[in-house]
């Protein structure tokens, strides 16, 4: 078994969006029944499943373990420590905290996935992302849900020195906008799991048309960051039912800012004046 402190169920959330879809089941059955796995024989827990015996092999050691009976002993580890993984609240926020007790932990939460971020960062990355948004003539930011909203955010951020910046929010005009675009245009995905049908067909269209795009997720190993150009990896660990915490867009929010900020830097009298103009052009919104 895998000589650290994180526990299976971390392991299986870490992990998730890059399982295929009948490991996917396997990961569910296990979430759903932590306390019942660990008595499963493994042929029991593939019919339980619905799947072949070699697929709980397969799955025992995308997550690290040589085998099932040390899978299974580690099933038995965490569920001794009576830890739901189905938690929907954000960190390690339980019903009984008190609100002194879940404002730290959420602070506790949320600086975390900014160190993850940082400790993640590929410096290297991050200055190759910066030279295509330098040179592409457009940059289209795009996502799906609430990864969407990060995206427009990003458009928003870039659009205060630089008028090439737009955010495609519709999936279907997002492969649209691929098929549409020049080679030297750029794509800016947003996508924690890097795991959506959507984008996998956005980016398609994008290499058919020889488009370079930028991923921002979780999971450098997933389906989409094996098709993007580059990948950026962000931190912040959250399962399906935390979908869309304020800690993982904590964590790609504060990835954008050093983007945005390395971008920004190669040419600072440029991007000042323009965001001078963009000041005088909304000073009179304000009272």
């Amino acid at each position: 078994m895998p000589n650290d402190n994180v526990s299976v169920y971390e392991r299986i959330s870490n992990e998730y969006y890059a399982l295929t879809a009948s490991e996917k089941k396997v990961a569910d059955y296990v979430l759903s029944n932590q306390k019942g796995t660990q008595f499963l024989s493994i042929s029991e827990l593939a019919n339980a499943c619905e799947v072949a015996e070699a697929t709980i092999s397969r799955f025992c050691r995308r997550l690290g373990y040589k085998g099932y009976n040390v899978f299974k002993l580690a099933v038995a580890n965490a569920a001794s420590q009576h830890k739901p993984w189905n938690n929907p609240l954000s960190g390690e926020v339980e019903e009984t905290d008190s609100l002194e007790d879940i404002s730290k932990k959420l602070c506790g939460a949320e600086i975390e996935a900014l160190n993850q971020t940082m400790e993640l960062l590929n410096l290297d990355a991050v200055r190759e992302a910066a030279d295509l948004l330098e040179k592409a003539p457009r940059v289209m930011c795009m996502g799906q849900g609430g990864s969407m909203i990060i995206a427009t955010e990003a458009c928003h951020l870039f659009s205060t020195v630089s008028n090439k910046f737009t955010a495609v929010g519709d999936s279907h005009i997002q492969a649209m906008a691929a098929a549409a675009a020049d080679p030297e245009d750029v794509i800016l995905f947003i996508s924690y799991s890097g795991s959506t049908k959507a984008m996998m067909d956005t980016f398609k269209q994008a290499e058919l048309r020889k488009v370079r795009t930028i991923l921002v997720t979780r999971f450098p190993n997933s389906p989409g960051a094996e098709l993007a150009d580059v990948v950026l990896q962000c931190g912040s660990h959250q399962n399906p039912l935390q979908s869309g915490s304020i800690p993982a867009r904590i964590a790609q929010l504060y990835l954008l800012d050093v983007l945005f900020s390395e971008f920004t830097r190669r040419n600072m009298d440029k991007y000042r004046s323009f965001r001078a103009r963009m000041a005088d052009a909304l000073a009179d919104q304000h009272l």
